[in-house]
């Protein structure tokens, strides 16, 4: 082998060296942003468990309502830091939505029945 040879084959070494270590870098920075990412979501994750527990504990209340209550409270209105929104489907049925402050994102929804009052006069 040459000198002209082996001139060739470290500058071909050097060459492979430095695409190895960009590989390496750019596999890197991506499993990088990947954990960012995850713990981002980790976070997030954690506020929406957090507002939902929120939104089950005023629920839990609002289940508690009487049928008066519920009737007195119909249609939509803020309610804390919730948009409370209660329709009469049927007598005896009543649909409650809880929803974010700005009333974009529905949290919870659920149904409650409440018997009809019975007649005095039968």
């Amino acid at each position: 082998m040459n000198a002209c040879d082996r001139t060739q084959r470290r500058g071909a070494t050097l060459l492979e060296a430095i695409v190895a270590l960009t590989l390496l870098a750019m596999t890197g920075l991506s499993g990088l942003a990947l954990v960012r990412s995850a713990a981002n979501l980790t976070v997030e994750a954690e506020r929406s468990e957090s507002v939902v527990a929120d939104a089950s504990n005023f629920l839990n209340s609002v289940s508690l309502w009487t049928r008066e209550e519920l009737d007195q409270r119909l249609g939509e209105r803020e309610q804390g830091i919730w948009r409370l929104e209660i329709d009469r489907t049927t007598p005896e049925l009543y649909i409650v939505i809880l929803r974010d402050s700005l009333g974009a994102r529905t949290v919870l929804r659920t149904a409650l029945f409440r018997a009809a009052p019975v007649d005095a006069t039968r």
